[in-house]
C-alpha cells in the first residue's frame, strides 16, 4: 500500500508531528497530516504487524488530533481515525439488503470430492486444465462491506444471505478495516466486498484471561466470540475485543460512466492483491495458485498438518476458479457458486455422554459446576471433565445428566460443550439442580444482582482457604517451588497449614516425618519459602488474590504506592484514577483493604519477613537498560522467563511481545521458533544468547 519512499516521508512527518506535540505547538493546519500519519501507523500495526512507533507515541498523536477536531469540528472527516469509536449505545441493527446474495459454499471432505468437482468445472468451461486460487477458510463471522467514492458506507452480517443486519458502527471499531480506500485509482466508484471477522488465538486467550480474573465464564471459542461481538450494542466494548477482518471476495463493483476498471480485477488473485494494496487484510500472502486439481489436492493435505501454526482458527481451505470470466460462465445454484468449493478439515468435535456434575468452590467463593463425561479423544487429548460455568449456562445449553452432548476443542482452546441433544433423550435423564448451600462448608450461597455466579460468602470456607493458599504459592504469584497444589492440600488436611501466614510457620520437623519427604526435599521447600520473602511487591499483591486484580493490575498498584497497607487510606475516587482501574476493580481493592482480617494478615506477613514496600526504586529510569526493548523466545536454561523479564523491567528496560523494528534485543533460548527467523531479517535487532543477556544485565 505504501512505497518505501512514502513510508520514509510519512515517518518523517510523524517525527515532526511528535516534536510539535511535545512542544504543544500543533495547530489546526496539522489536523489532516495527523489523520494521514495515524492511518499509516494503523496499517503498519494492524495489517503488517510491524509498527514504526510505540503505542505511547500513537496515543499521543491520536489525542492531539482529538483535541484539534473538538476545537474545530469542521476539520472532522468521515474517515478520520477518531471517528471509529462511537459514543453511546447502538439502539438496534436494522436489516439491509446485500447488493449480491451471500451464498454458501459446496463442501468437500476428501480427494474424491475435489476430483469430482474439478471434472464438473472442466465440463462447464470446456478446458482441460483450470487455474485455481486457494486460500484459508476462516472460522469466524461473515460480513459484507460497501464502499462508495472511496468511503466505507455500510457493513452488514450475512443474515439469511439475501439480507443481513446493519452493523456499520461495530465494523468501524475493527482497525484492520479501512474507513476509506482508494478504489477510484482502480476505476471503481462503488464496490461490495466480502470477508470474515475473527478473533486471533492470542487475543481470544487474552480476553478469556481477563474474564477469568473477573470470575466470569470464558467465551466458548474464537468463532462464537467474533460473531457475538459484532452484535454487542456498546461499540466501545467491540473495540476492546480486538477483532480482525480478512476481506477475500469482490462480489460487485461499478465504474464511473465512461471508465473501465483496472485489469487487475479480472482474476480472483488480482482482487486479493488490489485489496491488500488498498490496506485490507486480504489473504494475499496466504493464497496459492495451482494449475490442475492434482496439485490442489496435495496442497490441501499438506496444509491440514500445518493448520495449528496459524495465529487464527481455520476449518479448511477454499478453492476458487481464478479467472472471473470463467466464474461468470460457470454461474451458481440457488445455494452455492459452481466455481468455488470448500475443502473441510477433519472435525474437532465429538459426541459423548454427560454422567454427573460436580460443584467446585474457588478461592473467591465462586461455585463452578464441572460436567463429568464419558472419556472421549478429541484433537490430541482425552476429555473427561468440562466446566459448565454457571447456572445460566446450564439452562441455556439445556443440559441434563445422562444427555448425549456435542463437545468441541479448537486448537489450544479449553474444551466446551457445544450443545445437548434432546432428540436422543429416553426419559431417564435427570435435571441438574444447582445447590443452595456450599458443597464444602454448607453456608447459604448468594448471587449479586449483576452476576451469573453463585458464591459462598464464608471466607473461612475450607475450600476457599485451600484455593487461596494454592494461588499464593503458584508460579506467577510468590513462586514457591517444591510446594505445589498436592502439598498444599496434604498439609491442610493434616492440620499443618491453615492460612497464608501459616506457609511461613510450617513445622518442618513434622513434615520431615511424612512419607515422601526426605532431608533434601524438606530443605528445598524451606529454601523456596525463604526465597519467596524477597519477591517484589507486585507479586505479593497478585498472590493475595484480590478479586479482579490480575498480574498487570498488580504491577500498576505496586508502582502507585510506597507501602502496601497504605491502600486503606485511598478513596474510591483515588483508586479509580489509577491506570486501568475501573469502578469494579476499585471497589474490590477498597473492600480488601478495609477488611480487618486482611489487614491483620498483612501485619503477620510483614512480621514474618515479607516485603510490603514498593519495588519502584528497583525499576530505575536510569538503569543500564533504560530505553531498550527486549523480547524472549525459546526455552531459557539458567533463568525462568518471568525472572528474565523482571530483570529487564528492574533495570529500566521495556518488554515487547512481537518482533518489529522497535525491538532492540531478541534473547534466544533453546528451540527458538519463527521470532528468531523474523528478527534475522531486521538489521537493527541484536540477537543475544541467554549468557550474553546476563552479561548485559550485569553491565
Amino acid at each position: 500500500m505504501y512505497s518505501p519512499e512514502q513510508t520514509r516521508q510519512l515517518q518523517k512527518q510523524t517525527n515532526e508531528l511528535l516534536e510539535k506535540a511535545h512542544a504543544h505547538a500543533l495547530h489546526p493546519g496539522d489536523a489532516y497530516r495527523l489523520q494521514e500519519v495515524l492511518r499509516f501507523h494503523e496499517y503498519r500495526y494492524y495489517l503488517l504487524n510491524d509498527p514504526l512507533i510505540s503505542d505511547a507515541q500513537y496515543d499521543l498523536l491520536y489525542k492531539e488530533l482529538e483535541k484539534l477536531e473538538q476545537a474545530h469540528p469542521e476539520l472532522v472527516t468521515r474517515d478520520s481515525p477518531t471517528q471509529r469509536v462511537a459514543k453511546g449505545l447502538t439502539k438496534d441493527f436494522p436489516t439491509v439488503q446485500h447488493l449480491v446474495p451471500m451464498l454458501s459454499l459446496e463442501n468437500s471432505y476428501d480427494a474424491d470430492d475435489l476430483l469430482d468437482w474439478d471434472r464438473k468445472a472442466r465440463e462447464l468451461t470446456g478446458l482441460q486444465e483450470i487455474e485455481y486460487c486457494i486460500e484459508p477458510k476462516f472460522d469466524g463471522a461473515s460480513i459484507s462491506l460497501i464502499y462508495e467514492n472511496d468511503l466505507l458506507v455500510r457493513g452488514a452480517t450475512r443474515g439469511d444471505g439475501v439480507a443481513g443486519d446493519d452493523i456499520t458502527t461495530n465494523i468501524r471499531q475493527i482497525r484492520s478495516v479501512p474507513l476509506s480506500a482508494r478504489f477510484s485509482e482502480y476505476g471503481i466508484q462503488q464496490i461490495e466486498i466480502r470477508g470474515e471477522v475473527l478473533m486471533t488465538k492470542k487475543n481470544f486467550k487474552k480476553y478469556n484471561d481477563q474474564l477469568a480474573e473477573q470470575n466470569l465464564p470464558p467465551l466458548a471459542n474464537p468463532r462464537n466470540a467474533a460473531a457475538g461481538t459484532l452484535r454487542i450494542k456498546d461499540p466501545r466494548e467491540v473495540s476492546r475485543r480486538n477483532l480482525e477482518a480478512f476481506l477475500y471476495h469482490v462480489s460487485y463493483f461499478v465504474s464511473p460512466r465512461g471508465q473501465h476498471a483496472d485489469p487487475i480485477v479480472q482474476t480472483h488473485s488480482g482482487n486479493l492483491e488490489m485489496l491488500w494494496n488498498l490496506g485490507f487484510r486480504s489473504p494475499q500472502q496466504e493464497k496459492k495458485l495451482f494449475s490442475g486439481i492434482g496439485k490442489v489436492i496435495d496442497y490441501c493435505h499438506q496444509f491440514e498438518k500445518e493448520r495449528d501454526g496459524l495465529p487464527y482458527e481455520i476449518d479448511g481451505l477454499v478453492i476458487k476458479v481464478n479467472d472471473i470470466a470463467l466464474q461468470d460462465r460457470m454461474g451458481m445454484t440457488t445455494h452455492h457458486p459452481r466455481w468455488a468449493i470448500a475443502f473441510k478439515f477433519k472435525a474437532r468435535q465429538a459426541t459423548t455422554h454427560l454422567r454427573a456434575v460436580e460443584f467446585q468452590v474457588g478461592r473467591t467463593g465462586a461455585i463452578t459446576p464441572v460436567a463429568k463425561l464419558d472419556p472421549v479423544f478429541i484433537s490430541g487429548v482425552t476429555v473427561s471433565s468440562i466446566s459448565v460455568h454457571n447456572e445460566d449456562y446450564i439452562r441455556e445449553k439445556d443440559l441434563k445428566i445422562g444427555d448425549s452432548v456435542l463437545i468441541e476443542r479448537a486448537g489450544d482452546v479449553i474444551p466446551q460443550i457445544v450443545k445437548s441433544m434432546p432428540e436422543l433423550r429416553d426419559g431417564s435423564e435427570i435435571t441438574i439442580r444447582f445447590p443452595k448451600h456450599c458443597p464444602v462448608c454448607h453456608s447459604t450461597l448468594s448471587k449479586e444482582e449483576d452476576e451469573a455466579v453463585w458464591r459462598c460468602v464464608n471466607i473461612e470456607c475450607p475450600a476457599q482457604v485451600v484455593e487461596r493458599i494454592i494461588h499464593f504459592t503458584s508460579k506467577d504469584a510468590m513462586d514457591i517451588r517444591s510446594f505445589g497444589e498436592a502439598n498444599v492440600r496434604r498439609f491442610y488436611d493434616l492440620g499443618l497449614l491453615k492460612d497464608i501466614p501459616g506457609i511461613y510457620r510450617l513445622p518442618f520437623e513434622r513434615i520431615s516425618q511424612l512419607e515422601g519427604f526426605k532431608e533434601k526435599s524438606v530443605n528445598n521447600l524451606r529454601t523456596a519459602i525463604e526465597e519467596s520473602k524477597k519477591q517484589p511487591l507486585h507479586r505479593l499483591i497478585y498472590a493475595l488474590g484480590i478479586r479482579f486484580v490480575g498480574e498487570t493490575t498488580a504491577k500498576v498498584l505496586a508502582a502507585s504506592i510506597d507501602y502496601l497497607p497504605d491502600f486503606r487510606k485511598l478513596t474510591m475516587e483515588e483508586l479509580e484514577n489509577l491506570e486501568d482501574v475501573g469502578p469494579k476493580v476499585a471497589g474490590s481493592i477498597h473492600r480488601f483493604f478495609h477488611t480487618e482480617g486482611n489487614l491483620h494478615m498483612l501485619e503477620e506477613l510483614e512480621k514474618l519477613g515479607l516485603n510490603l514496600k514498593s519495588d519502584k526504586s528497583a525499576m530505575v529510569a536510569g538503569g543500564n537498560l533504560h530505553g531498550q526493548t527486549f523480547l524472549f523466545t525459546g526455552t531459557l536454561v539458567q533463568l525462568k522467563r518471568s525472572q528474565a523479564e523482571e530483570m529487564v523491567e528492574k533495570n529500566g528496560g521495556k518488554l515487547l511481545y512481537s518482533v518489529s523494528s522497535n525491538l532492540n534485543y531478541l534473547v534466544v533460548g533453546e528451540d527458538a521458533g519463527s521470532k528468531l527467523e523474523k528478527a534475522k531479517k531486521i538489521p537493527s535487532i541484536r540477537i543475544l544468547s541467554e549468557t550474553e543477556f546476563l552479561q548485559l544485565i550485569n553491565g
